[in-house]
């Protein structure tokens, strides 16, 4: 299992400067299981406003149980997709440890956290939720693209993030691999801790973007991070 130190691989992180040379605001995208920052880079350098810079790091690569135990690059370990199932709750903490010390990095090079979007798709998504609720900041933005919230049960105690975090949750409602009532179910909790949560609901998409979602994406960061 990864640890903390070793979880991101530094070599296959994807690290895009803003186009206009003058760098105001951030994106942070997290990958789905078995992807890599590679998989989601040249869509969000195509969304992304000019002045945004953006980093799609990679997960190491670790055994994951739902998998049956074959090893690619994970967050996090997956035993199940069934409400209620088994989950890996170290694991997810530590990951979302990780995902706190790349927000700092953007704060410290100079990105106040009111100007970063974190995001993600599946198991990305969801560590960018939990990531978010767990961050005592309120960061500009979070973007969960077919996903759930993880270790749901510890909510709310385990909110410290204000409650003005705004939270775009978008799902295929035939997706086969993260059930769409995952989408619900997370929306329908979020919506009792936060203030502005929205669930974008895409008919007949399976785990996968639409050129709709990726639309509804860019408005919200538009929406979220003004040109500054």
């Amino acid at each position: 299992m990864a640890t903390a130190a070793n979880y991101i691989r530094k070599s296959a992180d994807v690290v895009g400067v803003a186009k206009n040379g003058k760098a105001t605001a951030s994106i942070i995208f997290l990958h789905g299981l078995g992807d890599t920052g590679h998989g989601w880079s040249s869509l969000i350098d195509e969304i992304r406003p000019p002045f945004m810079q953006f980093n799609c790091p990679t997960a190491a690569t670790i055994p994951v149980t739902l998998n049956l135990g074959f090893q690619m690059p994970s967050w996090f370990d997956i035993r199940s997709l069934e409400v209620g199932g088994s989950e890996d709750e170290a694991g997810i903490k530590e990951a979302a440890h990780s995902v706190h010390g790349m927000i700092n990095n953007e704060i410290r090079a100079g990105i106040p956290a009111n100007r970063i979007i974190l995001g993600g798709f599946s198991q990305g998504g969801a560590l960018a939720l939990y990531s978010a609720l767990t961050y005592p900041e309120k960061l500009a933005g979070v973007v969960g693209l077919s996903c759930w919230l993880p270790l749901h049960s510890s909510f709310p105690a385990a909110k410290v993030c204000p409650d003005s975090t705004p939270v775009l949750l978008c799902h295929g409602d035939s997706d086969p691999i993260v059930s769409y009532k995952f989408g619900q179910l997370s929306h329908s909790l979020l919506k009792s801790l936060l203030k502005t949560t929205q669930l974008k609901t895409y008919r007949g998409l399976a785990h996968q973007s639409s050129p709709q979602e990726i639309s509804d994406i860019r408005d919200f960061i538009n929406q979220h991070v003004p040109h500054a």
